[in-house]
């Protein structure tokens, strides 16, 4: 009897899938050649350049070792059940993150639609990074590197190469040396326009680097993960390697110890601070690419009784282990630069580029075989960029394939689509290499994938899951995929913990938020600000707004549409993946 049971299922199962396949009349869907491709590929979309520089520089900003402990609260409350979320319903789903909420309920394709505007304008700016480190890497293959010197024809009368008895703080643009003005050369080589309404020219070297830097990408994502996946193999490795260099050769600087104190030295008196806290939950945000819809995309390549439960813990404690080791050879760097120019480290730390691209090539030129260590480094920049930038674009490109199975999935028309977008997106990305695109680069990073717009997809999703498709059903697929169920500790982050952190600090954000500037003189014009507002609403609104189109593409009376868009309906598609399962 058990037996005819299950040649029973298994029957109902195949008449199914048949059904499905005739309906759909589509190439099979891709899927990772192993589960190995598929760790490597998470650990390089969750690392990526914000480890390098972000993460320590916020663990230095917010008390030191004391920073761990909201970063830690918010991993384990707010990161890890997210991730974990995204991961198992990517690969339940079978399909990218539109499809996937779409599918999961019809009032909740908002949230997919709102990733994937996030994922979109994020491609366009994230790899202008790789751009500047290309360039700087092309720059690093010299005898001298040219930002340590003002021989360069690009050096004015102001410029000074940093010697050992000025006490100069790299991160002010300028110093007052009696009545004359001077500029570091290394602040001189990185010299940027004067504000977002002077773009300037396009810079040629940058321009050239843009479209190499697309031309890889493109090469590595067009022929889908399982190509991807091996590609990925390389560039998430190999950049350990080179950081595991840097850090031997930093903790063997003297002045290092100095750098790795302010780095870990721990004041718990600025756990006062509601910022320290903020910081902590927006970098786990950052750190894990939540929010984008590419963990959903990346798991939805996944074989249906793959163990994401496991793969989820490994590829959160390499991440976060990453930033922790970062830490120690990004600051070992800067206690030597203190003690070269005999000041502080709290005068040559800062976030954002100026600190891959200013301070730390400044460190870099003043070590014995500057090129080499300058060639590393911007090396493992890039590698670390690439394979984030190759996830990010797959995140991209699988819901447009899965909106349209039967002609996306064939290889030619794939190709093609592939092309059309790094083309658009390289266009895009020429506004942010002219002399004043560091401007334009930051108005997209503060706005586009900012804290507040990851915060509010993260809200949705927790509560979509924790109270639309309800625990039962949840811990049933989960069952279903894993064999067992999984912890009511993610339950509970998804019902009560996320929602409640996310929109807190998300509200705190609102209340205390201050214009946009770069460095600390100049402001953000006010069009400059009120187009980035645009950017944040365009993907924030697809919430609401995906709700509301599902309500009133619906039939019936108000009471019968609000049931129908908030009805989970996954029968169908649990049917297809337990086959997948079966045979």
């Amino acid at each position: 009897m058990a037996d005819s049971g299950i040649e029973g299922i298994i029957e109902s199962l195949v008449d199914s899938k048949t059904d499905c396949e005739t309906k759909k009349q589509g190439p099979k869907r891709d899927e990772w050649s192993c589960h190995l491709d598929f760790i490597i590929a998470g650990v390089g979309c969750a690392v990526g350049v914000g480890n390098i520089w972000r993460f320590p520089y916020l663990c230095y900003k917010n008390g030191g070792g004391a920073f761990l402990i909201p970063y830690l609260i918010c991993l384990v409350t707010c990161g890890i059940p997210i991730f974990l979320l995204e991961l198992a319903l990517g690969q339940f789903m079978g399909v990218g993150s539109v499809e996937a909420w779409t599918r999961l309920a019809p009032a909740l394709k908002g949230i997919g639609i709102s990733s994937f505007v996030v994922t979109t304008q994020m491609n366009t700016y994230y790899i202008i990074v790789l751009v500047w480190a290309g360039y700087y890497l092309v720059n690093s293959f010299t005898g001298t590197l040219p930002w340590a010197t003002c021989n360069n024809a690009w050096n004015t009368d102001r410029c000074f190469s940093g010697n050992e008895d000025q006490n100069v703080s790299l991160y002010k643009t300028s110093i007052t040396n009696g009545t004359e003005r001077t500029v570091d050369a290394s602040i001189e080589f990185w010299e940027i326009s004067d504000g977002i309404d002077e773009p300037g020219n396009v810079v040629p070297g940058l321009a050239v680097a843009l479209i190499v830097a697309w031309t890889l990408v493109f090469v590595c994502v067009c022929k889908g993960v399982r190509w991807t996946g091996k590609i990925v193999y390389f560039t998430a490795i190999f950049p350990y390697v080179i950081l595991t260099a840097l850090f031997v050769r930093g903790i063997t600087l003297e002045g290092a110890s100095d750098g790795i104190h302010y780095y870990l030295y721990p004041d718990f008196t600025r756990l006062k601070d509601p910022q320290v806290w903020i910081d902590g939950g927006t970098q786990i945000f950052f750190s894990y690419a939540l929010a984008l819809g590419v963990m959903i995309s990346m798991g939805s390549y996944n074989k249906f009784n793959n163990n994401f439960y496991r793969d989820c813990f490994i590829i959160s404690t390499i991440n976060s282990c990453t930033s922790l080791f970062g830490g120690f050879a990004v600051f070992s760097v800067l206690g030597y630069m203190a003690q070269e120019q005999n000041v502080t480290v709290a005068e040559v730390v800062d976030s954002g580029p100026g600190l891959v691209f200013i301070a730390y090539p400044k460190a870099v030129s003043k070590m014995p075989l500057s090129p080499l260590w300058a060639v590393l480094f911007f090396i493992m920049i890039i590698l670390v960029g690439l394979d984030s930038q190759f996830v990010d674009v797959e995140g991209f490109l699988t819901p447009v394939l899965d909106a349209f199975p039967t002609v996306m999935y064939k290889d030619k028309n794939r190709l093609l689509m592939t092309a059309c977008y790094c083309i658009c997106s390289c266009l895009v990305g020429l506004a942010m290499v002219t002399q004043g695109g560091m401007y334009v680069f930051q108005l997209f990073d503060y706005y586009s994938a900012s804290g507040l717009v990851l915060l509010w997809i993260c809200f949705f999703e927790a509560v979509a899951i924790g109270w639309v498709f309800g625990q039962k059903e949840f811990q049933n697929a989960c069952e279903l995929m894993l064999g067992r169920r999984i912890s009511a500790w993610f339950f509970i982050c998804w019902k009560f913990i996320v929602p409640v952190i996310t929109m807190a600090i998300f509200l705190f954000m609102l209340v205390s938020f201050t214009p946009l500037k770069y460095g600390t003189n100049y402001t953000y014009p006010r069009w400059a600000q009120s187009i980035g507002f645009c950017m944040a609403l365009v993907s924030m609104s697809c919430v609401p707004l995906g709700g509301v189109h599902a309500f009133f593409t619906q039939a019936g009376s108000f009471r019968e549409r609000l049931k129908k868009i908030f009805k989970v309906n996954v029968q169908d598609q649990q049917k297809m993946r337990e086959l997948d399962i079966y045979l």
